[in-house]
């Protein structure tokens, strides 16, 4: 049982110095799974490239493993000065992100990745000069008609749009055909194009100038349109609350002129029935009244003897 183990370990043993050997020497490389493989032979390609991760084995010295990324990689461009179909110059800056999908063909093109972007500076940037230069300024720094998002307002959303200068294609749409243009060229050396994006755009002094001019008076027009559409819809609620006021106090008049007219024919009934009970004891009491509102302590009153006004005074002693 020992004798077993012991043959055990020692192939064991002998398989991983093997190994080490094998690799340190050159024969068995590692494929990662991020990368690709080219296998050159005193210089030239041999086979296919290898895309698939693991352990894999070529001649040692004479054959050589070069390696490529698999994933995305990021093109930034630098400024560029373009004119715009309005002959307005502006600064155009774009980025890419970009694959390689044939390393073979990738190396034999361009070699490496630094050689790789020097071309996607060629193919991006004139793609790029050909879109801007086919449309207008205002295409190229706006996707829509409107200033606010519709969401955001509850109006309509159309008298923005009819403040603003109108525009047939967006930014978006631009870079979709930057994009289109560019990924005609780029499979020639082994590249797919993913995205190209605009980055930012500025404007030589004078067009930034004149840009700044237009957006003050375009968004000063849209302001004009929204203020007076607010001035219609509060003199349109100012009108319906003096219509709703005057029906509400049209209403209360005439109830309150209603329970007042009940209420003097009640009273008007109560003195009737007092009246009647006793009329002379309703005289005295309305005799009495009459004196106090009119006479004070600094009244003077001239009287004949015969006046009714006079009766009750004439009983006094």
């Amino acid at each position: 049982m020992k004798g077993i183990l012991k043959i055990l370990l020692t192939v064991f043993v002998i398989l991983v110095i093997t190994g080490i050997l094998a690799f340190m020497s050159g024969i068995i490389f590692i494929v990662d799974e991020t990368k690709q493989v080219v296998i050159t032979q005193f210089g030239k390609p041999v086979g296919r490239p290898i895309t698939e991760a693991g352990l894999h084995f070529k001649k040692p010295l004479i054959q050589q493993a070069h390696y490529f990324e698999k994933r995305l990689l990021q093109w930034d461009g630098d400024p560029n000065q373009i004119p715009t179909k309005d002959k307005k110059y502006i600064w155009v800056d774009t980025y890419a992100r970009w694959k390689i999908i044939d390393a073979l063909q990738f190396m034999q093109s361009v070699g490496n990745e630094f050689h790789a972007h020097a071309r996607l500076d060629d193919i991006v940037n004139s793609a790029t000069r050909d879109v801007i230069t086919s449309h207008l300024l205002v295409e190229a720094i706006r996707d829509t008609n409107r200033i606010l998002d519709i969401e955001e307002v509850e109006t309509d959303i159309s008298l923005a749009e009819e403040a603003l200068e109108s525009i047939e294609v967006g930014r978006s749409s631009l870079e979709g055909e930057i994009l289109t243009k560019a990924s005609k060229l780029a499979p020639q050396y082994g590249i797919e194009l993913i995205d190209v994006r605009i980055k930012r755009i500025n404007y030589v002094k004078d067009v930034r100038d004149k840009v700044y001019d237009r957006m003050i008076s375009e968004r000063k027009r849209a302001a004009e349109r929204y203020r007076s559409q607010g001035q219609g819809k509060s003199a349109e609620i100012a009108g319906q609350l003096a219509k709703e006021l005057k029906l509400i106090t049209s209403q209360a008049y005439r109830q309150a002129q209603g329970i007042m007219g009940k209420a003097d024919a009640e009273a008007i009934s109560i003195y009737a029935q007092a009246y009647s009970q006793d009329p002379e004891f309703y005289s005295f009491v309305k005799t009495l009244e009459t004196y106090r509102n009119t006479i004070d302590e600094t009244s003077t009153i001239i009287l004949t003897t015969d006046t009714d006004y006079y009766k009750y005074l004439k009983g006094l002693k």
